[in-house]
């Protein structure tokens, strides 16, 4: 921690004699800290720097990171588990390969297989983590579910990615709304909606395609009333709600714009309707 804090103090430069591999077998290892300082403060914010200083991380150290990062006591340290704090060495291994796969997004150094892998982990992470919590009183933020979506936004604008996995994305994002036992209370939703947004800012998949996804989202609505489609509705409506805000007045009138309101209008049980 006394590293970490000086290294801040110094604009994240190394000192002469210092390598950049001690630290980072060291942040890794404690990536999952259950002190907040030295995981979110610190090595997450060192990471995000020394990625975003083009001179620090080598493809040769990228690789590497890479394979650590997804490793079984990273991403997958316990996964399934819920309520410990395990979660945190997992929530904060997918942050660093959010960085690796904006890296490549805007410099491609994975190989076809390395790539694949990458997908893979992201894509099997959002599934499998049960551990949904946002803020801890103890040990900060865990915040899964939004850090996950930061890598599968980073992940849809990759040169490889294809209709199929845009297809993945948002059916990993449908499964993570309709979780079945939380509802999202610290702004994971609109991480979530940052993904779909980019969808179709960029034109990833056709409008007409989304919008029957947004479609598929309101099933929920028609379940019999229990704790689990309550979670599904209230979450899949919030969604909504920050996705069309955050197009504001670019998709107004279109095909999604419809699909859009006319989502939240079946989610929405407290919507006036006419006799």
């Amino acid at each position: 921690m006394t590293d970490l804090q000086r290294i801040e103090k110094e604009h994240y430069q190394l000192r002469e004699g210092e390598q950049l591999q001690d630290f980072l077998t060291l942040m890794l290892q404690f990536i999952g800290d259950p002190q907040p300082e030295l995981r979110d403060d610190l090595i997450c914010t060192t990471f995000y720097e020394w990625f975003h200083d083009e001179n620090m991380l080598t493809d040769t150290e990228l690789h590497s990171l890479l394979a650590v990062l997804t490793d079984e006591q990273h991403l997958f340290f316990q996964i399934g588990s819920e309520d410990d704090p395990s979660v945190f060495t997992r929530a904060f291994s997918i942050l660093p390969i959010a960085l690796i796969a904006e890296r490549h997004r805007k410099q491609p150094f994975l190989d076809q297989a390395e790539f694949q892998h990458l997908k893979h982990s992201v894509l099997r992470y959002y599934k499998e983590e049960k551990d949904l919590r946002g803020y801890l009183p103890k040990g900060g933020w865990a915040h899964s579910a939004a850090h996950g979506a930061d890598a599968l936004d980073e992940l849809i604008q990759c040169p490889e990615s294809d209709a199929a996995l845009q297809h993945e994305v948002l059916a990993a994002i449908q499964g993570k709304l309709h979780n079945g036992m939380q509802i999202f209370s610290e702004e994971e939703d609109e991480r979530m909606a940052t993904i779909v947004d980019t969808m179709i800012d960029k034109s990833l998949l056709p409008q007409q395609e989304i919008a029957d996804w947004i479609c598929g989202l309101t099933h929920c609505a028609d379940l019999p009333q229990s704790r689990g489609p309550r979670i599904a509705r209230v979450n899949s409506k919030n969604f909504l709600r920050c996705l069309y805000f955050r197009r504001g007045q670019i998709s107004r009138g279109n095909v999604l714009d419809a699909a859009i309101l006319a989502g939240e209008d079946k989610l929405n049980r407290f919507t006036i309707r006419q006799d």
